[in-house]
């Protein structure tokens, strides 16, 4: 467990960014209608990169910026509850998940961690560009997300920030 000191950087940090807040007050809709399905990696700054900002879409990062259980679940409360009209499923190069094996990740972690990671999984991703096609199935076939719905899937480059629609 982390000692409260352990924050004090973030904390300070978090109590200028509140002496100027400028987001109270909204309601939790996406004002620009969209939701973005990404990975969590530091490199993709989700509204930025799209011309957005806070308020204006839903967000949804993990691994490799898949469409799992939980996005989709994210994205059914989004459409329904949140005003979410446009959907981005956005993976991106030089990916960890997407750039190694499942055994090379395992073998990191258990050098890091000092113990054996060998039962973990990390839902490596062997073609990104399949993947990215499968995970805008999956939303477009979900019986919770209807046609007006639009549902785009695109590559982020992380070396130039444009994103590259492949479906």
């Amino acid at each position: 467990m982390a000692d409260f000191d352990d924050f004090d950087d973030l904390l300070r940090a978090n109590r200028d960014f509140a002496n100027d807040f400028q987001y109270s007050g909204f309601d939790g809709v996406a004002r620009a209608g969209v939701a973005l399905v990404t990975c969590m990696d530091s490199r993709i700054a989700p509204l930025e990169m799209i011309g957005l900002k806070p308020g204006d879409a839903k967000i949804f990062r993990n691994p490799g910026g898949r469409v799992t259980e939980a996005a989709l679940e994210a994205i059914v409360l989004a459409v329904h509850l949140l005003n979410v009209q446009r959907v981005l499923v956005v993976p991106h190069t030089r990916c960890a998940v997407a750039s190694n094996s499942e055994e090379t990740l395992r073998e990191r972690v258990s050098a890091s961690a000092g113990t054996d990671a060998a039962w973990q999984r990390f839902h490596v991703i062997e073609d990104q560009v399949s993947a990215l096609g499968h995970d805008v199935h999956r939303v477009t076939s979900h019986p919770l997300v209807p046609d007006t719905v639009k549902v785009g899937g695109f590559l982020y480059d992380v070396d130039t920030g444009l994103l590259d629609q492949k479906y």
